[in-house]
């Protein structure tokens, strides 16, 4: 049996329904509905050949060659389907809700799957994640100096039972020239969005929703521009802490990361940091001297903190002091601080 739903009806099913995504490896990769399975009608090249013949000979020639190419692929395609959901209920889509899809749904209905087709495909599940940058957020934004720990305190708050969205985590960046660790792959610009659109769209629209403070950039992805003009706007908790406590938490971050990196990464700000600044600075990282090298870049990344502070709007800008690095500690004193402030407690 199919269900013709959008996926905003996808979304609200009352119990969890595997989604197969029929499009190519190569545009599953590119951006998909995070928690989708791929099950690829066509080949990238494949495709290709199917596109081409639509637009050089006709549809109908189209659709034929498509049953050619597949035609000894549906017996591996509904096993897919059966090792992905054994009580044989899913949800499909293609780009566009077309003939992909709606094939795949007929295939599998006729083996006996409830299947739930989405309308408008991948394309209209893109407009939805579009307009969850534009709905309104009550946000809070947790600021603080490179170095104050603010992703570890972040973390703590939500064992603490606040609402969080982790933009380095989705973005696999921490936000500076060093900010892949050497280990992190940033996702597509499209597939953050997607995944960034998904954990909006499941927090508690009447309570507060904290944030790390970013620039629009994080390593190569951008927060979307309605989402990063509400963060701006709204209320800052800026985390004071000491300048050595910091330059100690990054020394300790940084001090198992390969040398060759470090000198890259810092080479790629040169021009930030000045010649004699990138010169003491890799030759601090050569000698082991990680506290030596962090304070040397610190002077480019807190000028241009304290930079981007200054163009908040000051009112809105809470400057709150701490001598802890514990980032329980730390998590508690900034919810008591919200408590005492009558206005940021509200929502």
């Amino acid at each position: 049996m199919n269900s013709p739903i959008t996926i905003t009806d996808y979304f609200n099913l009352p119990e969890t329904v595997p989604l197969i995504d029929v499009r190519t490896p190569a545009e599953f990769e590119h951006g998909h509905v995070p928690g989708a399975h791929n099950i690829p009608l066509f080949s990238n090249e494949e495709r290709v050949k199917v596109g081409t013949t639509y637009k050089q000979q006709s549809r109908e020639d189209a659709i034929l060659l498509g049953f050619d190419l597949t035609g000894n692929k549906w017996s591996g395609f509904i096993r897919s389907a059966l090792e992905i959901s054994p009580k044989k209920k899913v949800a499909v889509h293609c780009w566009r809700g077309g003939m992909r899809s709606g094939a795949m749904a007929w295939a599998l209905s006729l083996y006996g799957f409830e299947v739930y087709l989405i309308q408008g495909g991948y394309k209209n599940y893109r407009r939805w994640v579009l307009q969850q940058f534009e709905e309104p957020y009550h946000l809070l934004v947790l600021g603080g100096m490179t170095g104050s720990g603010k992703t570890h305190i972040l973390r703590e708050l939500t064992q603490q039972g606040q609402q969080i969205v982790d933009l380095e985590e989705l973005a696999q960046h921490q936000g500076s020239s060093y900010g892949t660790l050497n280990k992190m792959v940033q996702p597509t610009q499209e597939q953050f969005e997607n995944n960034l659109a998904g954990q909006l769209y499941r927090q508690d629209e009447s309570k507060h929703i904290w944030l790390e403070d970013e620039s629009q950039t994080i390593g190569k992805r951008f927060i979307p521009k309605p989402l990063w003009v509400q963060m701006r706007q709204a209320a800052l908790i800026n985390l004071l802490v000491p300048h050595e406590q910091r330059v100690s938490a990054l020394a300790a971050e940084y001090g198992s990361l390969n040398k060759e990196f470090l000198i890259a990464c810092t080479q790629r700000i040169h021009k930030r940091l000045g010649p004699e600044q990138t010169k003491n600075a890799i030759a601090a990282i050569n000698e082991n001297r990680m506290e030596d090298f962090v304070r040397l870049v610190l002077v480019y990344y807190d000028k241009t903190y304290r930079n981007g502070l200054s163009k908040r709007e000051a009112t809105k800008v809470y400057n709150l002091a701490t001598e802890s690095n514990d980032a329980v500690h730390n998590a508690q004193l900034i919810l008591t601080f919200i408590n005492q402030n009558t206005g940021l407690n509200e929502a």
